[in-house]
């Protein structure tokens, strides 16, 4: 579980109107290069080779989850923590040392967590958590299955807020996790409850209410993803 929540940075109020620094771009295209070649979590068969999936087709654009990388990508990330309408549910608001902390304890793990920058139409704009929730101390509360699989996300910049680009990147998530992992039957997630966009989005996105549950620092809305319903909802 992230510190608070899954959070779509719900505030309209808007806070950093970050910009990336111009040489993030040539960074970013080489590190993404490079990546596949590595023995990293990412590439593991906890997750079923995550930096390998590919993008997928959104009406704004293809959508690539790509594993973060911190020498590359530890400023965008420490900003978008900084951001007053995220630290409210992440709780990771300060120096880069604090993200540096929280992107460690999974890039240094066994690959049952990855974090991303969701990537959409060439333009990093979002991070995400995928990982294994049959696996992580989320499964002690609700009637985990094998291979169930949770999301995390923030939208990082304000303009991307508010305009129905969260429900969109969730299916769009949610689908290539089912592509992908043939054994994984539901994809869940554990928004804040008192994050009402967040909640939404995930409906939005196809996903259904599963039940309230008491977490650590939250009380949280599980929401679930289901393979059989994914035609329907």
């Amino acid at each position: 579980m992230p510190p608070t929540d899954s959070g779509l940075g719900s505030s309209s109020d808007d806070t950093l109107d970050l910009q990336l620094p111009p040489e993030f771009s040539a960074l970013f295209a080489e590190g993404h290069a490079r990546r596949a070649s590595l023995d990293l979590p990412a590439t593991g068969p906890l997750l079923d080779n995550l930096a390998g999936w590919g993008a997928a087709g959104t009406p704004a654009g293809p959508f690539e989850l790509v594993p973060v990388q911190p020498a590359r990508d530890l400023a965008l990330i420490t900003g978008w923590m900084n951001d007053p309408a995220v630290a409210a549910f992440w709780e990771l608001a300060g120096p880069p040392e604090t993200t540096t902390a929280h992107l460690r304890g999974q890039l240094d793990g066994d690959g049952r967590s990855v974090p991303c920058l969701g990537v959409l139409d060439g333009v990093p704009m979002s991070y995400w958590e995928i990982y294994r929730a049959d696996l992580d101390p989320l499964a002690r509360y609700y009637p985990a299955r094998p291979q169930d699989t949770g999301i995390h996300l923030l939208i990082g910049g304000g303009g991307d807020r508010g305009r129905g680009l969260g429900g969109m990147l969730l299916r769009a998530t949610a689908d290539l996790v089912l592509d992908h992992r043939p054994q994984c039957a539901r994809v869940l997630a554990e928004p804040d409850l008192r994050n009402t966009a967040s909640v939404a989005a995930f409906l939005s996105a196809g996903f259904r209410y599963g039940d309230e549950i008491e977490l650590p620092g939250k009380r949280a809305a599980l929401m679930v993803r289901d393979r059989a319903l994914r035609d329907l909802l």
